[in-house]
């Protein structure tokens, strides 16, 4: 759907963005990520057209940015951060405007425009001033007119920006939903939140690709190690003692009592040694049931800064 190839943007002596190439697959969800100043937003922009590269190609669903401006435009719909209001108008007639301005198909538009403030829960709030909203549902109506005329391409730019806890929750199940229909390239701050929507993380730094990957492969790549949380039925002592002998485990530690007669501990194998299945038959022998075991695997907060803070190659 979306193919950059040796995308390269200069200011002067700063280079921006320095020979990118990835694509994005119809039907994806991606996250985009990457410190301030990474380049992230000038990418953004190029693939949206809105200003121009100084080397290397965009294409969207066949369409080159350069020779088809308009038919890339028409199959992008872009949330920036600061979204593009003009707060004197109401929330519908703004959103009229964007239909105008964007040549949608105003066939059916009173139809919808309503499916799409019902989708991003702004109904109530169409007849008021945009200059009178919160920054919640300021964020809302932005998001709102990146969905006019329905483009099969998402750009969305810290789209939960001043929205509190329930809206989060509200917004980023949307985007998954839209995820469905659409394909959807998310930047966001809020770590947590990409990997809780995204299939699929690019991570760039000094405007260069420096991770590309889903958060679990990533983290298993990166992970010097495989680590497990377990719940035994057991105390302490016997817990301990049976795992230090299975082998491919290389530290043990108990983590205190988090539910009668059991212990919490922490193992940490050898890197790339599947350790389950013999932790369990160990401790099925030893007579000790298993509770509660789950992997701890890096976060991508851990992954994010470990692929921006080391000069190494691009890892893929």
């Amino acid at each position: 759907m979306i193919k950059i190839e040796n995308l390269t943007k200069r200011y002067g002596q700063h280079i921006a963005v320095d020979n990118l190439n990835f694509t994005v697959n119809e039907g994806e969800v991606v996250g985009f990520l990457g410190p301030n100043g990474a380049g992230k937003s000038t990418t953004m922009n190029i693939i949206t057209g809105y200003i121009s590269a100084t080397e290397g190609t965009v294409t969207v669903d066949g369409y080159d940015i350069l020779d088809n401006p308009e038919e890339v435009k028409k199959r992008i719909g872009y949330m920036p951060e600061l979204p593009p209001l003009y707060v004197d108008m109401t929330v519908k007639e703004y959103l009229d405007f964007v239909f105008e301005i964007k040549k949608a198909n105003t066939k059916n538009k009173k139809q919808e425009m309503e499916r799409i403030m019902e989708l991003v829960k702004i109904t109530d709030v169409q007849n008021r001033l945009i200059k009178n909203l919160s920054k919640g549902y300021k964020q809302r109506v932005g998001l709102a007119q990146a969905l006019v005329g329905n483009p099969p391409v998402l750009i969305l730019d810290e789209p939960t920006v001043g929205l509190d806890p329930k809206q989060i929750i509200e917004i980023r199940n949307l985007i998954k939903d839209l995820g469905r229909k659409h394909t959807v390239i998310l930047s966001s701050h809020i770590l947590p939140e990409v990997s809780a929507v995204c299939e699929r993380v690019i991570i760039i730094n000094k405007g260069r690709i420096v991770a590309s990957d889903t958060p679990e492969n990533l983290s298993k790549r990166l992970g010097e190690s495989s680590k497990l949380s377990i719940r035994i039925a057991a105390n302490e002592k016997q817990a301990v003692k049976v795992l230090r002998d299975v082998p491919g485990i290389k530290y043990v530690e108990a983590q205190g009592v988090k539910e009668p007669d059991t212990v919490d501990v922490w193992v940490e194998a050898e890197k790339d040694i599947d350790v389950r299945r013999p932790i369990f038959n160990a401790l099925s022998r030893a007579g000790y049931p298993i509770l509660q075991m789950k992997s701890m695997d890096l976060t991508l907060e851990e992954i994010f800064l470990q692929v921006t803070t080391q000069e190494n190659g691009e890892v893929s």
